[in-house]
């Protein structure tokens, strides 16, 4: 069974390895690069197996999604991990949950829109910039054989949420 909780400080070293299994120590996005760990988590487990992880900047009335990998696609965790992460923004006051994902990530871009997300900005060449001056090791061709050139900025508008933490009843 898939639990889904905030990552604690015991949950450091698991969560690094899983990041680092998935090149996501570190994210280059809007001319900055990030490094990840010691950012706010969503984990999810199935049976104690670290099986997904959400990273995400709070930053009231927005919440930015960092990173989110799952160990298996098309099971539901990524949706799971995005839902209570929109909870948690909500609660805390946020309107608007964004994220940034390259044109190459199609598959991203299907998973995200699919869950309410629309296309907010595009900005053409950041990718390019990332790559030439905070991280190299972009690799200039990315998913599916296509250039690795832009950033894309989605973004869902939240309901205010009601009095309570999330998940609570209402």
């Amino acid at each position: 069974m898939v639990v889904i909780r905030p990552g604690e400080a015991a949950d450091a070293a698991a969560l690094e390895a899983f990041l680092g299994r998935h090149n996501s120590l570190r994210v280059a996005r809007r001319g900055t690069v990030e490094p990840v760990p010691g950012h706010p988590a969503l984990l999810a487990e199935d049976d104690g197996r670290l099986v997904g992880v959400l990273t995400y900047v709070l930053d009231p009335p927005q919440c930015e999604v960092l990173t989110l990998q799952v160990e298996d696609r098309r099971r539901g965790l990524g949706t799971a991990l995005l839902a209570e992460a929109g909870l948690i923004a909500a609660h805390s006051g946020c309107t608007r949950l964004w994220l940034i994902t390259t044109n190459d990530n199609v598959d991203a871009l299907r998973f995200y829109q699919r869950r309410g997300f629309r296309l907010a900005a595009l900005y053409p060449g950041a990718v390019d910039e990332s790559r030439a001056r905070l991280k190299p090791e972009i690799p200039p061709v990315g998913e599916y054989g296509i250039p690795l050139r832009d950033e894309l900025e989605l973004e869902l508008t939240l309901a205010p949420a009601p009095p309570g933490p999330p998940g609570s009843p209402t």
